[in-house]
């Protein structure tokens, strides 16, 4: 089983959570993964991803393995398809992170071991994951409205899909020329049918964030936008998560997949606040991960 697209966990994501959760209270089981190799290929710089992957394998008994991408022949040109069958001898599983989403899918369709995938520029399924879980953590179910406002980036694509999976509301405010992929979305349309999530799109930040339970931010510039920063920064800046817009939603919880580009996206009042629960989200992504490698590689 390969986990490209949050799509590929949907069958068994409630119970993924609920595995992520009581794996949290109880610390994880520490030989469940004896025995076991996971290969960490990352394209794209990372924190959160690539701890919570190695530190999960550790916790589960297994062993992470670190393979930078400049190293590896696959720098020096050797394909995607040849690397992946030859991994596919060594390892027990692949987490990649890559600049392009068709990469993974590649990689995935040569590769007989499970490929994750650790961030793309169209999905960040194992965030997505966390975030849920999260949701669930702190509201006891997912009878609420998550509101995301920003950038209808690969993490807002994600959310959409894990939101309707679980049945959870969601509001996704963007400036125009910003919204989430447009197929992503019909997808998420489509589940949201069957589970009862109630999707909006607005260009209204205001609208999305009113009596949410839950809103959600991420950065304006992501890796390999840089040159798009200055636009970016003015086409943004009304839909800063900052005190005056969370008057609307007073009791909301506020999230953040980080790294946080502190004074553009959100406030230090805000992220710093009892408001936030950016850390506790930050921290399953632990949890999470472990659940996704219990079922993957157990």
């Amino acid at each position: 089983m390969n986990v490209i697209s949050i799509i590929d966990l949907k069958e068994e994501f409630e119970e993924l959570i609920d595995s992520a959760l009581e794996l949290k209270i109880s610390g994880g089981y520490k030989e469940s993964l004896k025995g076991k190799t996971m290969g960490l290929i990352f394209e794209k710089a990372s924190t959160r991803t690539r701890v919570s992957f190695e530190v999960a394998m550790n916790h589960l008994g297994g062993i992470a393995l670190y393979l930078s991408p400049k190293e590896m022949q696959l720098g020096r040109g050797e394909t995607l398809a040849d690397t992946a069958r030859v991994l596919s001898r060594y390892l027990d599983g692949v987490v990649i992170r890559a600049k392009r989403h068709s990469d993974v899918v590649d990689f995935a369709k040569y590769s007989s071991i499970p490929v994750i995938n650790g961030l793309t520029d169209k999905e960040h399924p194992s965030q997505i994951l966390a975030d849920i879980m999260t949701v669930k953590e702190f509201k006891g179910s997912f009878n609420a409205i998550l509101a995301y406002v920003g950038d209808g980036n690969n993490v807002c694509n994600s959310l959409l899909l894990g939101s309707a999976i679980v049945g959870l509301n969601i509001r996704v405010a963007t400036p125009e020329g910003y919204e989430p992929d447009s197929d992503i979305l019909s997808k998420a349309e489509e589940i949201a049918d069957t589970t009862g999530s109630k999707i909006l799109l607005t260009r209204n930040p205001e609208e999305a964030v009113s009596h949410a339970d839950f809103v959600y931010t991420d950065v304006w510039v992501s890796m390999g936008q840089e040159e798009e920063m200055e636009k970016r920064l003015r086409d943004f800046k009304p839909y800063q998560i900052n005190r005056e817009l969370l008057s609307l939603a007073p009791h909301a919880r506020v999230m953040h997949c980080l790294p946080a580009h502190r004074g553009q996206e959100i406030t230090d009042e805000v992220i710093d606040s009892n408001m936030s629960i950016v850390f506790d989200q930050a921290e399953n992504r632990l949890h999470a991960q472990k659940a996704l490698l219990k079922r993957l590689l157990g």
